[in-house]
């Protein structure tokens, strides 16, 4: 018998258009969709701050990954997409304040631009919750 998905939806109303979740997981398998610096009204968050970007970016996984039983602990990949490689150390800064005890493979890819001119990066985690951890 499959196991069913539970899925946690950012309200944006490109979760219709588009037809994705924030964040899917099944079983001990989670997968948090791109996530880019939102403020709370649905603008975008520290234009022009790199590392305040990246920041808020996991600042949302964290509550994504919450929404489905799971935590930022449990992140195994990370793929970081960004308009410009020149800030990788701010990009990286904020990365390690977030996995220092906990890192998780990851990549960073430079890309032309986002939706959002003023996104500068968007962050992908798939993460895997130990079940027997989980239970005890």
């Amino acid at each position: 018998m499959a196991v069913p998905a539970r899925r946690a939806f950012s309200r944006a109303p490109w979760d219709d258009k588009v037809g994705y979740c924030r964040v899917s997981r099944r079983g001990p398998h989670v997968w948090v969709t791109g996530i880019v610096a939102m403020d709370v009204a649905g603008g975008v968050y520290a234009a022009g701050n790199p590392e305040a970007q990246a920041r808020r970016c996991f600042e949302i996984i964290g509550q994504a990954l919450s929404d489905v039983g799971a935590s930022l602990e449990d992140v195994v990949r990370t793929r970081m997409f960004v308009t410009s490689i020149d800030h990788w150390e701010a990009f990286g800064r904020a990365h390690g304040a977030v996995f220092r005890e906990h890192p998780p493979a990851t990549t960073m890819i430079e890309v032309s631009r986002f939706i959002g001119p003023e996104f500068m990066i968007e962050i992908e985690a798939d993460a895997f919750v130990d079940e027997a951890c989980e239970a005890a």
